[in-house]
């Protein structure tokens, strides 16, 4: 064993906050992505090299075995997440609540499904090496990509799934997908709590996806879009902004409710504009509709009180460029996304002037491999 699979981030292009409440929103994937490689050894012992985040860790065999008794070694099957390993797991690395960091859900997430997988059998001695082009924290699916690319290549070492092809245009067939997808889910219970699942479904199909009343509904063809990407690097809490949006409906129902509406119909209309650029030539007609969408969708956003002034500045700066932005996420910092035309220079969108990090990124529809 010896290989090394991939899977993208993602962006929301509509659709923020208005899905919490029953409306549709529409998430792309990216062509920034995670990477893992497995190797086989026989040292005895399982590595995890997290260079991203400076973390190489290390575990014997033996102490691994210790909590095996607490898994069912399931692996064509997942049904709800192992809270009693989740527990166990959580005292054998020493997390709290008080030190949930990034490098301890990663831990918790990696160990989880390993046991998972091979708790039934004698445990592989593994080096799994993890490194991202996904900042962490902005929004873009870092920890989605992640699960996606564990399970996966944690499947095909414990055999459930076949092993990845050096063959590009060969893939998993879509049992596979989503038995991949459902262990990914499980990754990002144990990092997130309560997702939606959107995040790990594009990390696995790829390609953009329609999230609706809890239901996941991959889209046919879709056009190439130019995404610029800018984290402002402001930290955010989601669980805050997404109760703040909650109360505001709340204060405001005949106010705020409108609005969600009107989200709702953006995410709508965006899909039937994409659908038509696949199916006639794209006009700048078809550029106009896509960027008043995104101005009128980012001024919503803004009235449920999920915006900030980093993301105002994204905002106006390249407006004076003719560039349409909007916040991607939950907002209050965070991502920003910015659609370039195919005639759009790129050097002219990479202002730096408002210190914040650029990332330059299409829209692929390329999942994990």
């Amino acid at each position: 064993m010896d290989y090394i699979v991939s899977a993208p981030g993602k962006a929301i292009l509509h659709g923020e906050h208005a899905v919490v409440h029953g409306k549709a929103a529409l998430a792309v994937s990216l062509n920034l992505r995670t990477y893992l490689r497995l190797k086989a050894s026989t040292t005895g012992k399982v590595y995890l090299n997290l260079p991203n985040i400076d973390a190489f860790l290390c575990w014997d065999l033996a102490e691994l075995k210790q909590l095996t008794p607490y898994t069912c070694g399931k692996k064509k099957e997942v049904k709800h997440l192992d809270a009693e390993l989740v527990r166990r797991l959580r005292e054998f690395v020493g997390v709290t609540n008080e030190n949930l960091d990034t490098c301890n859900m990663a831990t918790l997430a990696f160990l989880y499904i390993y046991l998972s997988l091979f708790g039934s059998e004698e445990l592989p001695s593994l080096t799994v090496s993890v490194w991202s082009e996904l900042p962490t924290g902005a929004g873009l699916g870092s920890s989605a990509a992640y699960s996606v690319c564990l399970a996966a290549a944690l499947l095909c070492a414990s055999g459930a799934i076949p092993t990845p092809l050096w063959d590009p245009t060969a893939g998993w067939c879509q049992e596979d997908l989503e038995l991949i997808n459902s262990w990914a889910f499980q990754g990002e219970m144990i990092i997130h709590g309560n997702p939606s699942g959107v995040d790990n479904a594009v990390g696995t199909w790829g390609g953009m996806l329609r999230f609706l009343a809890g239901k996941i509904i991959p889209l046919g063809r879709v056009p190439l879009l130019r995404i610029l990407l800018t984290n402002t690097k402001i930290p955010r809490s989601t669980k805050v902004l997404v109760a703040g949006v909650k109360d505001r409906i709340n204060k405001f129902p005949s106010i705020i409710t409108p609005v969600l509406d009107s989200v709702d119909a953006i995410s709508c209309t965006c899909e039937k504009v994409l659908s038509e650029m696949t199916c006639e030539p794209i006009t700048g007609e078809h550029y106009n509709i896509l960027e008043e969408l995104i101005d009128i969708n980012q001024h919503h956003l803004n009235v449920m009180g999920v915006g900030h002034p980093a993301l105002d500045t994204l905002c106006r700066v390249t407006l004076t460029r003719g560039l349409h932005s909007k916040l991607t996420g939950a907002g209050g910092g965070g991502c920003g996304i910015t659609l370039l035309r195919p005639g759009n220079d790129e050097t002219l969108a990479q202002e730096r002037s408002f210190g914040v990090q650029v990332l330059l990124c299409h829209r692929l529809s390329s999942p994990i491999s």
